[in-house]
C-alpha cells in the first residue's frame, strides 16, 4: 500500500506538469505553444515522475498492471486539480480548450483511438531517449505529436476536465479510446519488432 501511495503522489505531480504544458499551449498556440508544451514532459522525465504515456510502453511483469492503473488515476487527479484551478484563475484558456474538445467530439472514438496510437509511439520513443540522458528527442517529440493532431490521453484529461459543460457519455468513450490507443502506440515497437531484432 505504501508503494501504491508513493506512485499515486508521483503520478499526480506528473499530471500537473503535463497540465502546465497544456496551459501554455492554449495561451500561446501554434508551433511556439507546441514547443513550450515540452516543458511538461521534460519535467516528468527529469524528476522521474510516473506518467501513463511514459510508463505504458515499459510494462514487463504481472504486477505492473496495478501500477499502470494507479498511474493513470493519479495523472487524471493531477489534471483535474490543475484544470479546475486554471479554468477559474485564467478563463481566457477556455475558448481554445473548448475548440480542442469539440474537435475530439467531432472525430469520434475510433478516430481518436487511431490518433492516440501515433502519440503513444512518439512518447515511448522520446521517453526512452530521455532515460538514456538524451533530452532533445523529448523537445522534438512533443511538438510533433501536437502539430500532427495526435491525442495524448493525459493532456486531454486536462482539456476535457476544464470544460464541465461538455461532459457526456460520448466524451467518456472518446477518452477511453484515447487511453487504449496510447497504450497500443506505446507498445507498438515491442509488439511488431521481434525481440532479437530490437534496438536495446
Amino acid at each position: 500500500m505504501k508503494q501504491e501511495i508513493a506512485i499515486l503522489r508521483s503520478a499526480i505531480i506528473a499530471g500537473i506538469c503535463i497540465s502546465i504544458g497544456c496551459v501554455v499551449n492554449l495561451r500561446v498556440g501554434g508551433v511556439a505553444g507546441a514547443v513550450l508544451f515540452a516543458f511538461g514532459l521534460l519535467a516528468v522525465v527529469h524528476y522521474k515522475l510516473k506518467l501513463y504515456t511514459g510508463t505504458a510502453g515499459f510494462i514487463r511483469a504481472k504486477g505492473d498492471w496495478t501500477m499502470i492503473t494507479v498511474v493513470l488515476l493519479g495523472n487524471i487527479i493531477g489534471c483535474a486539480l490543475t484544470a479546475l484551478a486554471y479554468a477559474y484563475a485564467q478563463p481566457d484558456i477556455l475558448p481554445p480548450d473548448l475548440a480542442i474538445v469539440q474537435s475530439r467530439l467531432a472525430k469520434g472514438p475510433f478516430a481518436c483511438f487511431l490518433l492516440a496510437i501515433g502519440c503513444g509511439f512518439i512518447m515511448t520513443t522520446a521517453v526512452q531517449f530521455g532515460r538514456e540522458g538524451r533530452f532533445l528527442p523529448l523537445l522534438f517529440g512533443v511538438p510533433v505529436f501536437i502539430l500532427c493532431g495526435f491525442a495524448h490521453s493525459i493532456a486531454d484529461a486536462f482539456y476535457f476536465l476544464a470544460v464541465p459543460e461538455m461532459y457526456s457519455m460520448q466524451l467518456l468513450l472518446i477518452y477511453v479510446a484515447e487511453v487504449l490507443g496510447n497504450f497500443a502506440g506505446c507498445n507498438l515497437y515491442r509488439w511488431v519488432i521481434a525481440k532479437e531484432n530490437r534496438i536495446s
